[in-house]
C-alpha cells in the first residue's frame, strides 16, 4: 500500500503542477487510493465531514470575515495614519510603516491576504509618490503580508493545532518570535535598500506640533488599536478561546466600521461577506479533501515508511532539518499553507519527534516555511494579489520579492529550526 500511496502523491504533485483547482488535485489522489488501494471511500468521507464540525475550525471563517471587514471599513487606514507620524519623515520610513502595518493587520485578521488587500491600495500609490519604485513597493507589502500568517492569531496555526492535537495557544506563541524577527528584518532591509531610491520625505514634525499630531492620530486610531489588544488579551488571558476571540473580532469590527470610521455601509458589508464566504468555501473544500487523503496515508503507515526511508539516508539532525526545510519550501511553492499543513504535518511529525523536535517547535518550522509559499511561484497567491492591487506585472515584482525573501526571511527560517529559544521561549515561559 505504501507504493500506491506514493503513486497518489505523484498524481497529486502532477495535477498541482498543471494548475488544476486544489480540490480536483486531491480528488485525483483519492481516486488512486480508491481504485488501486481498495480504500473504502464512504467511511472516509463521513469521517471527513464529521471532522469539519469541530468547533475549533469555526475560528477560520470568523477571522477571515473580521479581516475582510477591517480592510473595507477604514480600520487599516487609521492604523497606517497613526504609525506614519513616527517614521514617515525618515528615509525608508514609509516602507517601515508598511511592514509594521501588515504586522498589526495580522494581529487582527490571522490572514496573509488581508494585509495586501487592506494596506496595498493605500500605501503602494503613496510609496510611489514618495519615490519608491512601484514594483518594489508592491513586493514589500506582499512580503510583509506574510506576517499575518505568523503574528497571532494565525489561521494556519489553528489548523496545525487541530491536525496534530497540539495546543493552539502554544502554536500562536511559537510563531510570534519568528514573526517579529521577520518584521524587524524587512524593516532593516527596506531602510538599506531605500538609500538608492530618490525619495521625497515628509517634513519632520517638531515639538508641540509633533505631540499634537501624534495625540490626534492616536485618538482616532484608538478603536483600531484596541482590536488586537482585546483579541490577544482575551486569548492569552484565558478569557476566550481562539474561536470565541474570532467571534468577538467580528462583533467588534462591525460597530467600529459602521459608526466610528464609517467605511462600512450596506454595500461594503455585503461585499465583505461575499469575499469572506468565497474564501472560506475554498478553504473548507481544501481542508476536507486534503484531510481525507492525509488520513489515508496515516492509516496505510506512510509516515512510518517515510521516517524509515529518511533515516536510511542519514540520522544527522542538522542534515535532516535542512532536508525537511527544503521539502517544506518546495511543498509551499505548489500548495497553499493550510493544505500543506494538513497534508504534511501528520506525515513529518513522527520524524520530527524522533530527532528531538517538539510539536510546538515544529509548528513554527512549518509556519515560517509554508507562509513563504505565498510569495514564491508557482503558487504565490499573495504575490499575485499584490501585483493585481499594485497594477504591476508579476514578472517585475518577482525580483524585489525574492531579494526580500533571501535577505529578510530565509535567515529566520533556519534560525527557527536551529535556535530553539526563538520559537520555544514564549511557550516555555507560559508553561506549554
Amino acid at each position: 500500500m505504501v507504493e500506491i500511496a506514493l503513486i497518489a502523491v505523484a498524481v497529486l504533485v502532477v495535477l498541482l503542477t498543471l494548475g488544476l483547482p486544489l480540490p480536483y488535485c486531491f480528488g485525483g489522489g483519492l481516486m488512486v487510493m480508491y481504485f488501486l488501494g481498495d480504500v473504502i471511500m464512504k467511511g472516509n468521507m463521513l469521517w471527513g465531514f464529521q471532522q469539519l464540525g469541530n468547533p475549533v475550525l469555526l475560528a477560520i471563517p470568523l477571522f477571515v470575515l473580521a479581516g475582510t471587514i477591517m480592510s473595507v471599513s477604514g480600520i487599516a487606514a487609521s492604523l497606517l495614519n497613526f504609525v506614519n507620524i513616527f517614521v514617515g519623515h525618515l528615509r525608508g520610513g514609509l516602507g517601515v510603516v508598511a511592514t509594521i502595518s501588515c504586522a498589526l493587520i495580522g494581529a487582527i485578521s490571522g490572514s496573509g491576504l488581508t494585509g495586501v488587500a487592506a494596506i496595498g491600495p493605500l500605501l503602494i500609490p503613496e510609496m510611489e509618490k514618495q519615490g519608491y519604485p512601484r514594483e518594489y513597493a508592491t513586493a514589500l507589502i506582499a512580503n510583509a503580508s506574510l506576517l499575518g500568517l505568523l503574528i497571532p492569531p494565525s489561521v494556519t496555526m489553528i489548523v496545525y493545532g487541530w491536525v496534530t492535537d497540539t495546543s493552539i495557544l502554544a502554536c500562536f506563541l511559537a510563531t510570534l518570535g519568528p514573526g517579529l524577527l521577520i518584521m524587524l528584518n524587512f524593516s532593516v532591509v527596506n531602510v538599506w535598500l531605500a538609500r538608492k531610491f530618490p525619495l521625497v520625505l515628509d517634513e519632520r514634525p517638531k515639538g508641540k506640533e509633533f505631540v499634537a499630531e501624534a495625540t490626534s492620530r492616536g485618538f482616532k486610531a484608538t478603536p483600531a488599536l484596541l482590536m488586537p489588544v482585546i483579541i490577544l488579551g482575551g486569548i492569552y488571558g484565558g478569557i476566550m478561546t481562539p474561536t470565541e476571540a474570532a467571534a468577538v473580532a467580528v462583533i467588534y469590527a462591525l460597530p467600529v466600521g459602521f459608526l466610528i470610521y464609517k467605511g462600512l455601509d450596506l454595500k461594503t458589508f455585503l461585499f465583505a461577506g461575499k469575499e469572506a464566504s468565497t474564501a472560506v468555501g475554498a478553504i473548507m473544500l481544501m481542508i476536507l479533501f486534503s484531510m481525507i487523503l492525509s488520513q489515508m496515508f496515516v492509516v496505510e503507515s506512510v509516515p512510518q515508511a517515510l521516517v524509515e526511508a529518511i533515516f536510511s539516508i542519514t540520522e544527522d539532525k542538522v542534515v535532516l532539518l535542512i532536508l525537511i526545510n527544503v521539502l517544506l519550501f518546495l511543498v509551499g511553492m505548489v500548495v497553499n499553507d493550510v493544505t500543506a499543513i494538513i497534508l504534511i504535518a501528520p506525515l513529518l511529525l513522527p520524524l520530527m519527534e524522533a530527532i528531538g523536535i517538539s510539536p510546538i517547535q515544529f509548528a513554527a518550522i512549518m509556519g515560517v516555511n509554508t507562509a513563504m509559499g505565498g510569495v514564491t511561484p508557482p503558487y504565490a497567491s499573495i504575490l499575485y494579489l499584490g501585483a493585481r492591487i499594485g497594477k504591476v506585472q508579476v514578472t517585475k515584482v518577482i525580483k524585489p520579492a525574492m531579494l526580500l525573501i533571501i535577505t529578510g526571511y530565509l535567515p529566520v527560517v533556519f534560525l527557527t529550526s536551529f535556535w530553539d529559544d526563538l520559537s520555544m521561549y514564549l511557550p516555555n515561559y507560559f508553561g506549554y
